[in-house]
């Protein structure tokens, strides 16, 4: 599990070293995706935000934020209604996408460069990486922001 991680995480730097829009806001963007990324493969823990516990998908979030250097609130909802709005379109490396997945339900994750994305998922029951673009995540997209100024 320890040499797979450590597989993605060289591998995604030597990814994320080419990728547009990692060089501006500073190494904030970078340094969201690569802390993302070393934890694939974590358990899903609802309310858990640390390596050691595993990680909900704000937990995530929340965690890697902080490693960059970034306060936001702890609950999907709360860093969706939080966040600086960022169109779609205009996605980078680092903005955070939002889903409404039930009634009273909110999932985030993280971009990971312009059409994935790195989250903590319920169904899967770990840390993974899922393209944005797919039928069930285009269906459930209410909206994306940034915590990055």
């Amino acid at each position: 599990m320890l040499h797979q991680r450590l597989l993605v995480v060289i591998g995604s730097a030597l990814l994320l070293a080419g990728c547009a829009g990692l060089e501006e806001g500073g190494g904030q963007r970078s340094d969201l995706v690569l802390s993302s990324l070393a934890q694939i493969g974590r358990p899903y823990v609802y309310g858990a935000e640390a390596p050691g516990e595993g990680f909900d998908c704000s937990g995530l979030t929340y965690y890697a934020h902080s490693r960059a250097g970034l306060a936001i609130p702890r609950t999907a909802a709360a860093q969706h209604k939080a966040a600086k709005r960022v169109r779609r379109s205009r996605l980078r490396p680092g903005d955070l996408v939002f889903f409404k997945t039930g009634p009273s339900s909110y999932h985030v994750g993280l971009m990971v460069d312009d059409g994935r994305f790195v989250h903590a998922s319920t169904s899967r029951k770990q840390v993974l990486v899922s393209k944005l673009d797919t039928p069930y995540w285009r269906s459930h997209f209410i909206g994306a922001g940034t915590f990055i100024r």
